[in-house]
């Protein structure tokens, strides 16, 4: 008699945790695609974006470094490049060191 009262008390609760593993799974899903959305895709769009600007470098360019060097391109190659930051200065960086080109600098001549 006692086990059929338990019986009947576990079965109410035997639905629920299959709906309550369901919930944690379709949660773990939604955290999944958050985290994408905002993580990973802007990323990959960022280093996408990147990749075709130092693609489009060219000698001349005036361009700053990750680490903030201010130099023109003076030598381009696939993996690197030789920047010209002082009139008798140059130095070779990984060509993926260069974050941007340089903003326009009016009445600045180099």
């Amino acid at each position: 008699m006692i086990d059929f009262a338990l019986a009947q008390q576990q079965s109410p609760h035997a639905g629920s945790s299959a709906s309550a593993l369901l919930v944690q799974l379709i949660f773990f899903i939604v955290l999944l695609g958050i985290f994408y959305f905002l993580l990973i895709r802007p990323q990959q769009r960022a280093r996408k974006q990147h990749e075709e600007f130092l693609s489009k470098l060219k000698k001349g360019d005036k361009v700053i470094t990750s680490a903030g060097i201010w130099g023109t391109i003076v030598e381009l190659d696939e993996n690197k490049a030789v920047l010209k930051v002082d009139a008798n200065t140059r130095i070779t960086i990984t060509k993926s060191a260069i974050i941007q080109l340089q903003p326009n600098q009016e009445g600045k001549n180099d």
